[in-house]
């Protein structure tokens, strides 16, 4: 989309304080664009020790906002998270699935509960997700990688819908994130030097672990060695393990590695040693695929079940347009079930969209 297209839109500007979205705002006002700027506000209200939308970020968007003459608005939207996104998580958590918030915070919040109540007034919300869109022959819009391969967040955006995804941008997308950094430096953002934000969307300082504790507290189980049968342990809920997992586990004589988890039995099964094989997955299916623009039913893709630079090509057998049967080209370590399968073209530059694992 060109400048003179641009001006001609109403676009609103997710700030959240961080360095990425505050270069998109600079990104507008160098091409003399001071688009509204909105600060999402989440977490319970009714503790402080999990208010999310802390002081610092605020004022770090407030400031950038004030830089480049742009208007902020506050829009609470702790409701819809804990109602939407949490509910999702924790019935998740509880069937022993392993769900990834932050995809469903884009869908629900971040492009959902934002656009319901201030978003529908514009024609573009931008965001400073390392993401790139563009339009095919046919006038469809599609969800494409970024340059930065570590940096790249099409995964976490795999489940918008694309309705979303027509009034998605991505102003900073084209660069990697040394580039928004130094943009950040040179123009002297108040928050250049800041640190990337780490784990949930939202959840600032408090762990998933604690996360989930604070909903479905614990629920003691026995930890058994997969080859022998022995009881080795026991664990304090099975939602505080992953398939894959190798840190954290407590448990002496490792190290170990979460298999499987039978949730009836409240199991939680793992194994000795470095990478077992039973660790590893070269056929998987996945069901519910969403598709962000059309119905691509290629054979030959590539995908990714979490969030890490590296492709796995593979070939697909569909049961249906929803559904599939992954064959890896490599056996991939810790698939899970309720994982997300992110599926792109063979070249991984365009992004099909994204089902959930059920083995």
């Amino acid at each position: 989309m060109n400048i003179e297209e641009l001006k001609d839109k109403r676009i609103a500007v997710l700030l959240s304080g961080g360095v990425d979205s505050s270069v998109v705002v600079y990104e507008f006002a160098k091409i003399g664009l001071h688009p509204d700027c909105f600060y999402i506000k989440i977490g319970p209200e009714e503790n402080e020790e999990w208010d999310c939308s802390s002081e610092e970020d605020l004022e770090m968007a407030t400031a950038v906002a004030h830089k480049y003459g742009c208007k902020l608005e506050v829009i609470d939207c702790h409701k819809e998270y804990w109602n939407q996104v949490t509910t999702y998580t924790m019935e998740k958590v509880r069937a022993g699935l392993t769900p990834n918030p932050d995809v469903m915070c884009n869908r629900l919040i971040k492009f959902g509960a934002f656009d319901e109540k201030r978003g529908h007034g514009y024609d573009l919300i931008a965001t400073g997700h390392y993401a790139q869109t563009e339009i095919d022959a046919e006038g469809r819009k599609w969800l494409c990688t970024s340059p930065d391969p570590v940096k790249d967040q099409t995964d976490f955006l795999a489940q918008i819908y694309d309705w979303q995804l027509k009034k998605a941008l991505f102003p900073i997308g084209h660069y990697v994130k040394d580039e928004v950094r130094q943009i950040a430096e040179r123009e002297h953002l108040v928050n250049a030097k800041r640190k990337d934000s780490q784990g949930i969307c939202f959840l600032g300082k408090i762990s998933y672990n604690d996360y989930i504790r604070r909903y479905l507290g614990e629920q003691p189980g026995d930890v058994i060695e997969l080859e022998t049968g022995k009881r080795i342990g026991e664990h304090k809920g099975l939602w505080f393990h992953t398939i894959g997992q190798r840190k954290g586990m407590g448990f002496g004589g490792g190290p170990w590695f979460v298999v499987k988890k039978d949730v009836a039995q409240n199991i939680l099964y793992v194994s000795h040693g470095y990478d077992p094989e039973t660790a590893y997955k070269q056929d998987f299916p996945v069901h519910d695929f969403h598709w962000l623009t059309t119905e691509s039913m290629m054979d030959c893709v590539t995908f990714k079940i979490r969030h890490t630079p590296e492709y796995h090509a593979a070939t697909l057998e569909w049961k249906s347009p929803q559904a599939f049967i992954v064959h890896s080209k490599e056996k991939i370590h810790g698939v899970a079930p309720g994982q997300f399968c992110v599926v792109y073209d063979a070249n991984h530059h365009r992004c099909l969209g994204s089902g959930e694992i059920t083995v």
